[in-house]
């Protein structure tokens, strides 16, 4: 909550007569122009609820690391609502966010906009009766407060903008998995708290030079629960079929080439991995759409869209809410029954193309003295339809089947990975008395191999390997997360440790892959010749080994570890993931 202090200060600073407050932004003073600093939206938030007080709530839903407030605002004619009376009254909400890429900052004034014009009755009559819009003009505050003309050097307008990454230069939609940042542990409260319905993430793409002007990508419609994928396509198409009544020109895919910087590369459609919102969210079983206006295109063109899209939605949300909000919950059912079902944790784009006009410019590419490469020229004068490939048939890759009975975490990193689940929302418990030792599934890395540079402050993992069954202790304290709950998606993505997003490939377990413990060469040698003598089937297999791989002949550390892996000194946890598979369900 906004401190009520601050909040009366605010409210206190508005004009002391009868007129309404101003509830137009610096953009829209402006022509769209400009776009204000993070003090106006303190006001706006403020002045929103003043002039509106039976239908805006503004409240402050956490801090950034350099401690400005993070507002959001909680619309609907059926009063100013809490999360718990939205629930109470089964009210679909409807989170739209702007600036989490704050030099992207379309959302923050086309939001205020859409706001104003759906509370005066101008635009989505009627939809705030039927919801909640819950409206965070601005996700990545610090960011925006990193103020300057050339934040984006290929986007037109506003005239200054912020800056892409956090205080602490982190990409929040990179963030949704992990959670490092401060402002994503607060928006995901913020949303364990709302459970919106629908999650709207207001972008402005990078790119060439092209006449459309936005794209619309919603999930689940490649990845999800079946029956959510129908009515994500079913918003996605609504909505790009109200914008080009408009005037736009909306696309189903992200407007980025297939190669860079090349036009007859065409477009690849994919499935976001969840460290974006739009991979993330259809593992909660909710929609999300991420809408990329096209930064070539002027503010006030972008403003508009954007407005546009936001309309939109309050009207989808108003028509089809009831009934979307039914298939989220039994989406939620079928989740809390996956045990022993198939589940991807990651998806590809076939090679089926289909070649599509596209609406593009006139353009030359040749070599530029100053990069060495081929140089791409448009010339905006004149319009010209390209026809290029594009793929978009995107399917299921690797899977895995989902325990019978969920995970065991040891007592060793109970605290780390229960904070992360707890953020989250992921139901798990904490052992009281010790399991002792019991059957479960074990993964141990045959590979691993660690990025050569951090990514988002982490040094990422890949493995490979499969799950064995065998038996393992385990002791009071360690937490048991079944798979029996809704959030059985978001359970896998984080736990599975082949998972692109994983807690394992965000480096949250990299100690479990380093070895600690070594004998000395000299020891080594004497080890060796000692297992040799003992073992005549062991020197048959040490020399196969010599004569068929070239690599391990040259290595004398290959050689002795060979003899060192098979000593008692040897470190059995070595490459072995901590977490475990179980079928048990009973685990207290």
């Amino acid at each position: 909550m906004i401190r009520p202090a601050l909040l009366l200060a605010l409210l206190s600073a508005l004009p002391l007569s009868h007129a309404a407050p101003v509830l137009s932004t610096v953009s829209e003073q402006s022509g769209f122009q400009a776009t204000g600093r993070y003090e106006e939206v303190v006001k706006l938030c403020a002045a929103f609820q003043k002039a509106y007080p039976k239908a805006v709530r503004c409240f402050e839903f956490g801090r950034t690391p350099e401690g400005r407030p993070m507002l959001a605002l909680a619309v609907s004619r059926t009063g100013a609502l809490t999360a718990e009376q939205a629930k109470q009254r089964k009210l679909p909400v409807l989170l739209v966010q702007g600036g989490i890429h704050a030099g992207e900052i379309d959302g923050k004034d086309a939001g205020f906009l859409a706001l104003r014009e759906a509370l005066e009755g101008k635009a989505a009559p009627g939809a705030l009766d039927k919801q909640v819009l819950l409206f965070v003009p601005v996700f990545n505050v610090d960011g925006h407060e990193r103020f300057g003309k050339w934040n984006r050097p290929n986007q037109r307008g506003p005239v200054e903008m912020g800056w892409r990454v956090t205080s602490q230069n982190l990409n929040l939609n990179r963030d949704y998995v992990k959670a490092d940042a401060p402002e994503m542990q607060a928006m995901l409260a913020l949303v364990n708290q709302w459970d919106p319905l629908a999650y709207i993430d207001l972008h402005v793409t990078d790119g060439a030079k092209f006449q459309p002007d936005v794209s619309i990508q919603v999930e689940p419609v490649h990845g999800g629960d079946e029956a959510l994928k129908a009515a994500g396509l079913a918003l996605r198409e609504n909505v790009m079929a109200d914008l080009r009544k408009q005037g736009s020109d909306p696309k189903h895919f992200y407007i980025s080439f297939a190669k860079t910087d090349d036009p007859q590369s065409g477009f690849v459609d994919e499935m976001s991995t969840p460290r974006f919102s739009t991979g993330y969210f259809q593992l909660r079983n909710r929609f999300a759409m991420l809408v990329e206006t096209h930064s070539w295109k002027d503010y006030p063109t972008r403003v508009r869209i954007t407005r546009n899209t936001i309309v939109s939605l309050l009207d989808q949300v108003a028509q089809h809410g009831a009934e979307w909000s039914k298939l989220a919950r039994e989406a939620d059912a079928r989740s809390a029954a996956m045990a022993g079902k198939d589940f991807p944790l990651s998806y590809r784009t076939t090679d089926r193309t289909q070649m599509i006009g596209f609406a593009g410019y006139e353009y030359t590419r040749t070599p530029s003295d100053i990069s060495g490469a081929l140089w791409t020229r448009y010339d905006e004068s004149k319009p010209q339809l390209w026809t290029v490939p594009l793929r978009d048939e995107v399917v299921p890759d690797f899977q895995v089947k989902a325990p019978e009975g969920g995970y065991i975490v040891p007592a060793a990193y109970a605290a780390a990975v229960g904070e992360k689940l707890k953020q989250h929302g992921v139901s798990f418990r904490t052992l009281q008395s010790a399991p002792g030792r019991i059957e479960v599934e074990t993964f141990r890395a045959e590979k691993s191999r660690l990025t050569p540079a951090s990514f988002e402050g982490r040094q990422m993992i890949s493995v490979e390997g499969a799950w064995k069954a065998e038996q393992r202790e385990f002791g009071k304290g360690a937490l048991f997360v079944p798979i029996a709950q809704p959030k059985a998606r978001l359970v896998m993505t984080m736990l599975e440790p082949r998972g692109a997003d994983s807690l394992l490939a965000w480096g949250m377990f990299n100690n479990a892959f380093e070895r600690k413990e070594y004998m000395e060469e000299y020891v080594a040698e004497e080890v060796a010749r000692e297992q040799l003598a003992a073992d005549p089937s062991l020197a048959a297999a040490f020399k196969a080994r010599l004569d068929s791989d070239p690599a391990f002949a040259k290595s004398a550390r290959a050689r002795l570890e060979f003899f060192a892996r098979r000593h008692d000194s040897w470190d059995e946890r070595f490459q072995l993931y901590p977490v475990v598979r179980t079928a048990l369900t009973n685990l207290r």
